[in-house]
């Protein structure tokens, strides 16, 4: 995931697991999206009386696309970074999950939210708990949260905020997807080491990740934000199929050209290769992550994306010719 409860193998990894330290990374800033033209089944008009909606991760991975496509369809939106973000459309608002007097102005006159964990802390929670007693002060009625199909209402890291959603407002989703395939582009370690030495270095041997593409994970949370049929709960975000590194290895090959191949460690490699250049504590936890993957904990798919928006999510082959587009 990423976006910052992300996975990949190092800080900036986009793990499925959201917060815990990124992963997933909605952290990851990415550069804002055009976002594809919204489905008019699925997205009802603007109605200025409903208030602007709030994103917080506005420079990320999911954020930037989210922004995107609730400016096309006519929402009023309050854009959220550490700096104030400009974007095309939106009312940009410095906002800071470690700064409370930051809060206040970000929350003023949003009736919906759109929240990204604090890119990693490990126990989000603690402040962004405070931060919902603010919102349903100030008139908040939706949030859709972005946590990560490795961590359960419950759980840790963000999995406390998930259980305690109910409690905070009365229309609410979480949204947890697998792992991001944006994992395998741009400036994330994966894509890094696909360019650099044509090889993907993992500990998930031959286990599966229903991979997905962060424009249907934005494509789903304006669903739940905009619809006028509450938002359904906890929903787990996937692509259309689960595929192995070995399976990822050879559409990177067929589709760019370029040889690419997948080389497994055991989890032990893996966590030393890691701590050279991160805290020993995050090292085990991505190496378990990896652990987790090869033991099939992530080798699912789901209908959500399909049968929230009316498409179905994007293929790893097509993200692939898009991004090479």
């Amino acid at each position: 995931m990423n976006d910052s409860p992300t996975p990949t193998h190092t800080p900036s990894v986009h793990t499925p697991a959201a917060h815990t330290p990124p992963l997933h990374t909605p952290s990851a800033h990415a550069t804002p999206a055009r976002a594809e033209a919204p489905s008019r089944t699925t997205s009802p008009p603007a109605d200025p009386a409903r208030g602007s909606i709030l994103v917080t991760g506005a420079t990320g991975n999911t954020g930037s696309r989210l922004v995107a496509r609730l400016v096309a369809l006519g929402h009023p939106v309050r854009a959220a970074a550490r700096r104030a973000p400009e974007l095309p459309g939106a009312e940009g608002v410095p906002f800071d999950w470690h700064d409370p007097a930051t809060h206040d102005d970000a929350l003023r006159g949003a009736s919906r939210l759109y929240l990204v964990p604090p890119v990693g802390d490990p126990d989000p929670a603690a402040v962004m708990l405070p931060f919902l007693e603010r919102a349903r002060a100030a008139g908040a009625r939706r949030v859709v949260l972005l946590s990560s199909s490795a961590l359960p209402a419950g759980g840790p890291g963000v999995g406390r905020v998930h259980a305690a959603l109910p409690d905070h407002v009365d229309e609410w989703a979480v949204l947890r997807p697998s792992w991001f395939m944006q994992n395998f582009t741009g400036d994330h370690p994966h894509a890094q080491s696909i360019r650099t030495d044509g090889v993907l270095l993992t500990a998930t041997g031959t286990g599966r990740v229903g991979f997905i593409d962060a424009d249907d994970i934005a494509a789903v949370a304006a669903h739940a934000l905009t619809d006028e049929t509450a938002p359904a709960g906890d929903l787990v975000l996937t692509g259309p199929q689960a595929l192995g590194y070995d399976d990822i290895a050879a559409l990177v090959t067929e589709v760019t050209g370029r040889p690419v191949r997948h080389r497994s460690l055991t989890v032990e490699q893996l966590r030393e290769r890691l701590a050279a250049s991160l805290p020993a504590e995050f090292a085990a936890l991505l190496a378990g992550l990896d652990r987790a993957i090869a033991d099939g904990a992530d080798d699912r798919v789901t209908d959500t994306v399909e049968r929230l928006t009316g498409r179905p999510p994007r293929s790893f082959r097509e993200f692939l010719i898009r991004a090479a587009g």
